[in-house]
């Protein structure tokens, strides 16, 4: 991108930020790197807790509730989905009325307590089993009903409170960095870098530990813990207050109304025919002089006031918000495939691992949930990488300064995500011939004879992948949404994840019941060495690249929009 617009900024940062006083915020003593690392420090914590929450919940479910395979898994697609959809509702209350700070603050607040509820329900469970059912090597006890619906009460209770977090912690980070001063212009890149580089550490940090607890120790701890350690989170993010930058509204009106009113308008007045001088000035392109401008026009009509009528046009500027956003659309539609294909690891990654042989050494056997720091690690190497070798080299070849394009970087991970799909595929292949092999088809809970390491590639391609789409997706939308918007901007990479979740447990329990439909066992079944969970990796390897094919047309369309820096 150009960066020929952005020059030295005052000390005083006048027009657009002030500080906890309401005073226009000082550089020296604001903002930046200064501000950015309590906020990714509470990210970190963040993540922390929610992924002790959701890596292991399927085998909560399976185990403790006593759920089949097929039902924990769209349960766990269910409550993810929701948790990605829930960061919409939190951004659009924090930029039409409450702001980024105070839905921060109270969102961690609500957070917590479902994390507390979430606790004592496992405390209930674990003292009070209701209903036992036992054989003779086993004894398993199931909550009752009024203690499952409890659990899951807290369940989505925790996934309202991240909803509210979520999206306004990224969106009030990128806002401590001035656009128009040329060195926190480079390091706004930078920062969506070492934002997800932060919470790839605290996903790992979640996956070797709490997984570990959850399996061996105790689940009240593997809750617990997640809770006392969002506290720390708010605190460490209350500390930081006095440094922190505050956006200044430049109007009164919320943002959804005025872009709204755009649409509204413009479909009005359809029909309107422009008076003389409005059509001299559109002829002689009086708009302002952005790449935008000459798409959508349709959306002009919204500058027009119908003869007689009483009511105010719409200004330019909130026409070419409304064309920002509805540029963005076909892209964050096209990133939904992304979204099903993300669901897997947590899911049904972790179900196959279970199945495989886990022993490191004589006598450890590591949690089945613990592979997915293979995707973890990988962001963690590979991110200083990216940003301090691979951006330098590519940008004395494109003369960029993010080396290459946000579009790019996308399209690049979702590339990946075939190749993933391919080799999970493969490996399941494997696994299922292995149980074939030494005649374990029937025997469900043996271990085979198969090292889990096997998954290890597939895990490593998605943090690749990650690496690019995801990073990629948060600056794009963080740089191409009107400035008050940016909370909405990072929800919508959540919903990109969240309607894929939910689309995927909807696949699942399609091709479940029809797979099964005539007494077989499904590509789903509970016994996943009669399960054919390849043929639903080669599903998605094609469908991703039909997605590959949509998003590359999508990209080549895409004009990008200056107004926002």
């Amino acid at each position: 991108m150009d960066n020929s617009h952005i020059s030295e900024a005052p000390t005083l940062d006048v027009d657009s930020t002030v500080d906890h006083n309401d005073q226009p915020a000082m550089k020296s003593s604001s903002g930046a790197w200064k501000s950015a690392s309590f906020i990714i420090g509470n990210a970190i914590v963040e993540r922390f807790a929610f992924k002790g929450i959701e890596t292991n919940l399927i085998n909560y479910l399976t185990g403790r509730l006593g759920e089949s395979t097929a039902a924990a898994a769209a349960n766990v697609n269910m409550w993810a989905g929701i948790a990605t959809l829930t960061p919409l509702l939190g951004a659009s209350i924090a930029d039409s009325c409450l702001g980024q700070y105070r839905t921060i603050v109270l969102s961690s607040l609500l957070y917590i307590l479902g994390l507390g509820l979430l606790t004592l329900s496992a405390l209930h469970t674990s003292e009070n089993p209701s209903n036992c059912r036992s054989s003779n090597r086993t004894s398993s006890c199931y909550p009752s009903h009024l203690q499952e619906v409890f659990f899951f009460f807290s369940l989505y209770v925790v996934a309202v409170g991240q909803g509210g977090v979520k999206p306004c912690l990224q969106a009030f980070g990128a806002d401590q960095f001035d656009q128009r001063n040329e060195e926190e212009w480079k390091a706004k890149s930078s920062f969506f870098n070492w934002w997800y580089f932060g919470l790839a550490g605290g996903v790992a940090l979640s996956i070797l530990i709490l997984s570990y607890i959850q399996d061996n120790v105790s689940w009240i701890l593997g809750f617990g813990i997640p809770c006392i350690f969002m506290v720390v989170g708010l605190l460490l993010f209350l500390l930081g207050t006095r440094t922190y930058r505050y956006s200044i509204k430049r109007d009164e009106k919320s943002p959804f109304r005025r872009i709204g009113r755009v649409f509204v308008a413009s479909a009005k007045n359809w029909r309107t025919t422009p008076p003389l001088v409005a059509a001299e000035e559109m002829a002689q392109g009086n708009l302002p002089h952005q790449q935008g401008s000459n798409q959508f026009k349709f959306l002009n009509k919204a500058l027009l006031l119908p003869r007689g009528s009483e009511r105010k046009a719409c200004s330019i500027d909130d026409v070419e918000e409304a064309k920002a956003v509805l540029r963005l659309f076909p892209i964050w539609l096209v990133c939904l495939g992304y979204g099903i294909v993300s669901a897997q690891p947590s899911t049904l990654f972790t179900k196959q691992a279970t199945t495989l042989d886990r022993s490191i050494g004589p006598s450890f056997q590591m949690a089945a949930a613990s592979l997915q720091v293979c995707r973890a690690l990988t962001l963690l190497i590979l991110i200083p990488i990216y940003d301090r070798i691979f951006v330098p080299i590519t940008s004395s070849f494109t003369r960029k300064s993010s080396g290459i394009t946000m579009l790019q970087r996308i399209g690049t991970g979702i590339f990946l995500f075939i190749i993933t799909m391919v080799i999970a595929a493969l490996v399941e292949l494997k696994r299922l011939k292995t149980a074939e092999e030494y005649q374990l088809v029937d025997m469900p809970k043996a271990t085979l004879p198969m090292k889990a390491w096997w998954l290890v590639p597939q895990f490593i391609c998605f943090g690749i992948s990650d690496l690019f789409t995801s990073v990629g997706m948060q600056e794009f939308f963080c740089d191409q949404f009107p400035n008050e918007l940016r909370s909405v901007a990072v929800s919508l990479c959540s919903l990109t994840s969240g309607l894929g979740s939910l689309l995927s447990s909807s696949l699942i329990s399609v091709i479940g019941k029809i797979t099964s439909g005539a007494g077989g066992d499904g590509w789903f079944s509970d016994n996943l060495n009669r399960a054919h969970l390849d043929y639903f990796y080669w599903l998605l390897a094609g469908f991703t690249a039909i997605e590959f094919a949509v998003f590359l047309f999508s990209a080549k369309c895409y004009i990008y929009n200056t107004s926002t820096t």
